[in-house]
């Protein structure tokens, strides 16, 4: 290859939390690291999910995408693979094993693995995609098989962390690489991309195996059943919660499609290790002993649909809430979720329930690194530049501040968000053009047909409600022939707004008395104009008003008789 520049395009996960996705280009040959999915904030009705906006790739023809590689299982870093494999089909995927079998889960589901050729490796396992020559290291993350990437180009290596934290402790045995890491700096390390979502916390995260006690606490002291509310795919928790059930004598269930889905894949792999005798259906535990079942459960996010939602709405067909329960939720907010998690807490406590919580009890700890740990990353490496990911904008910053304080020059650390071009050639590091990097939508079997408009115009109606009116109108004369029917949805109750409605039909015959000679489609924005100043001015709301103008001919006259 001959030196044609190296640019870094990230489209998703800088600027935010979620939908990460990174792509790296040396001329026309490109790789992908991650496509993951965001939840909708509280504010996006009807959204399912968001994924990375990628129409930058689809548009630059000549562009040739090699692969994808993925640094573990999380939805968001996983969660989009369908979506970028049908836009881009054959291209090869590279992932651990349990990442594997969770995107083969997903191409399965949507029946794209015909598609996509997944190719499995161990963590530090090297391998090349297209001209890049590919090294994994091993990184401990809150998910098995975690890796972060070593990517030699031919003007440097650049190494991305993934999602990491230093956990020597690690329940599954595993150990941070640090030896690869040190190999690294070296030989020489070009850029660092790192993990920065906990960049504005002090200190160094607690081991993933500092929850066990914890556990061990709340399974001493409950009395009923207990509920612990996790993210499907973290299966070292579910491990955790399976010793700590054969210890005190309880049964295990498992509530949710997506986590009962991950849980016989690890089994079959056998990551997760989990006796027959200790797990129980769902529908059989509401036939033992409240104090000998323990059932693990989705939602932790106060995602409506999944399980913990479902209870504190008192909607779950299988489980209710009962006064003795204790229910554990062993995960932290994502930004952006807490206004649903609280109320969902608050919903739980409500029925009864005894809920714990982090800071409430350390019944979680976070899968990323804090300052001391991104001090490390950043001395191991010693990078030349360095720009850091995935995180919000406070996230980023907080971070860059970390590396300049590590003794990085500022004119080698640079702060971007979704879109804008990172390039690297001899002369050093600049910010280019900005391609697309937005928000896409996932609403039902839509993808992208959901944009801004559509997303005010929900909220309006969410918060207003609309109204209707309908007008019949003689097509010669332009007169009323009728009194305008009025219909209102989620704005008044109509038996007990009389006033009003009599005042929509009085501004409504006003309107169209004044427009009659004019084109019907300006008649109904005149009428629906003034309709809505009116309700504004009487109500201080702004429900949407829609109008029909139906004309009507006059009845011909019957033929006189002969």
């Amino acid at each position: 290859m001959q030196n044609q520049g190296l640019r870094i395009v990230p489209l998703g996960g800088l600027g935010e939390i979620g939908k990460n996705m990174t792509v790296i280009e040396w001329g026309d040959d490109a790789i992908m690291i991650d496509s993951g999915i965001m939840f909708p904030e509280n504010d996006m009705l009807g959204v399912d999910y968001i994924i990375p906006d990628f129409s930058y790739l689809r548009q630059k023809e000549e562009l040739r995408l090699h692969g994808i590689l993925y640094t573990h299982g999380h939805e968001d870093h996983t969660g989009a693979i369908a979506h970028v494999i049908e836009a881009f089909p054959g291209t090869p995927v590279w992932a651990t094993p349990l990442t594997a079998a969770l995107l083969n889960v997903k191409l399965k589901d949507a029946r794209l693995q015909e598609h996509c050729d997944v190719n499995i490796f161990q963590p530090g396992a090297d391998f090349q995609v297209g001209p890049f020559a590919i090294e994994s290291f091993r990184v401990c993350h809150s998910i098995p098989d975690c890796v972060g990437f070593g990517i030699n180009t031919p003007l440097g290596l650049i190494v991305h962390t993934g999602d990491y934290k230093f956990d020597n402790t690690a329940p599954d045995g595993h150990r941070p690489d640090y030896a690869k890491l040190a190999d690294f700096s070296r030989r020489g390390v070009l850029l660092l991309l790192a993990d920065s979502t906990n960049a504005d916390r002090p200190g160094w995260t607690p081991s993933e195996s500092t929850v066990v006690t914890a556990f061990d606490e709340v399974f001493e002291e409950a009395r009923g059943r207990i509920m612990i509310a996790t993210f499907a795919s973290h299966l070292q928790r579910i491990q955790q919660v399976a010793v700590c059930a054969r210890q005190h004598g309880r049964r295990m269930a498992i509530a949710g499609y997506s986590m009962n889905a991950n849980v016989r894949m690890a089994r079959a792999m056998g990551i997760l290790k989990l006796d027959e005798d200790i797990l129980v259906e769902l529908s059989a535990s509401n036939d033992l002993p409240s104090e000998e079942v323990v059932i693990m459960v989705t939602g932790t996010q106060g995602e409506p649909s999944a399980v913990l939602g479902r209870l504190a709405q008192g909607r779950h067909h299988q489980l209710d809430v009962r006064p003795d329960d204790t229910i554990v939720i062993s995960a932290h907010a994502i930004p952006g979720n807490e206004e649903m998690v609280y109320r969902t807490i608050n919903r739980l406590f409500q029925r009864g329930a005894n809920v714990l919580y982090d800071p409430v009890a350390p019944v979680h700890v976070s899968g990323h690194a804090c300052q001391e740990e991104m001090k490390l990353m950043l001395n191991l490496t010693q990078p030349r530049y360095f720009v850091p990911v995935h995180g919000e904008l406070r996230h980023l910053m907080a971070h860059a501040r970390l590396a300049l304080a590590s003794g990085l020059p500022e004119k080698n650390i640079r702060v971007v968000e979704n879109g804008s071009v990172v390039s690297i050639n001899e002369e050093g590091i600049q910010i280019g053009e900005r391609v697309p990097g937005g928000y896409v939508f996932v609403d039902g079997s839509g993808v992208g047909d959901v944009g801004p408009a559509v997303m005010r115009d929900r909220e309006t109606l969410g918060k207003d409600g609309f109204l209707v009116v309908v007008a019949n109108l003689d097509a010669d004369s332009g007169e009323l022939v009728a009194e305008p029917q009025i219909l209102t949805r989620g704005f008044v109750y109509q038996r007990e707004a009389d006033d009003l409605i009599e005042n929509i039909r009085k501004t409504a015959r006003a309107s169209l008395a004044d427009t009659a000679a004019s084109q019907n489609g300006r008649r109904r924005n005149i009428l629906q104009e003034r309709i809505s100043k009116m309700l504004y001015s009487e109500t201080r709301r702004r429900p949407m008003v829609f109008s029909i103008i139906n004309e009507h001919q006059a009845a011909a006259s019957a033929p006189s008789p002969g």
